[in-house]
């Protein structure tokens, strides 16, 4: 069955699957939609996703979206290389820190990624707590990965997926010369979090990691 994954450049939730779909060396359709077009709530869009949000995936007659959804999707339907760990303790683990990275990290990284793009004042209370927390949460995933390469486990998995996009985005928006006071508590990566960025380096050492880079980054 073809493999069709419609997405949006820059969408961190899109990365996720793109990600995946790499990693397993799958052959898939890819269909990026323009934001900016509204073509992801077009009627054939809102065919196969009614909330009309990016990613989807169909694989033949099947539909999943939700990015988390689609990682676990395939997983069960392609098996390898697992992304969600070869026994049901390291599942378990990978299932947690995805549930820890989505409660507790990254609202907060929406918040300033949004702040930051949508021209706020980055001096607001709610947007330096935010920042508090992302840098304070980051210590706890630079701990992990100061023991091992990949976030959890010993090869790269769900988790990563699901992380490494949020972090690059953010890393982004901090990158921008108005953030420069928002950042201090968090950049230079390398200096601030250095397994982070060691870890950042693997993932794009990875093959077909050039293929996922959201396309509108490059100019």
């Amino acid at each position: 069955m073809a493999i069709d994954v419609y997405w949006g450049s820059g969408s961190p939730y899109s990365w996720r699957v793109l990600l995946a779909l790499e990693y397993k060396r799958l052959a898939y359709t890819s269909h990026v939609l323009q934001f900016s077009k509204q073509e992801h709530k077009s009627p054939q869009m809102l065919a196969l996703n009614w909330r009309g949000k990016v990613p989807v995936l169909k694989d033949g007659d099947y539909v999943c979206f939700e990015s988390v959804a689609i990682l676990y999707y395939l997983d069960l339907k392609y098996p390898e290389p697992p992304i969600f760990g070869r026994t049901p303790e390291e599942a378990g683990v990978i299932m947690r820190v995805i549930c820890e990275y989505q409660a507790y990290i990254e609202p907060h990284v929406v918040t300033v990624v949004n702040a930051v793009f949508g021209k706020a004042n980055l001096g607001a209370d709610e947007i330096t707590t935010a920042m508090h927390h992302v840098a304070s949460e980051a210590r706890n995933i630079e701990v992990r990965l100061s023991k091992s390469d990949w976030v959890v486990g010993e090869s790269f998995s769900a988790v990563d997926m699901v992380i490494f996009p949020g972090f690059q985005l953010l890393r982004r928006a901090l990158e921008r010369p108005e953030a420069r006071e928002l950042a201090s508590r968090f950049m230079p990566v390398e200096v601030n979090y250095p397994a982070l960025a060691r870890w950042v380096a693997r993932v794009e050492a990875l093959p077909g990691y050039d293929r996922t880079y959201p396309p509108h980054w490059r100019r």
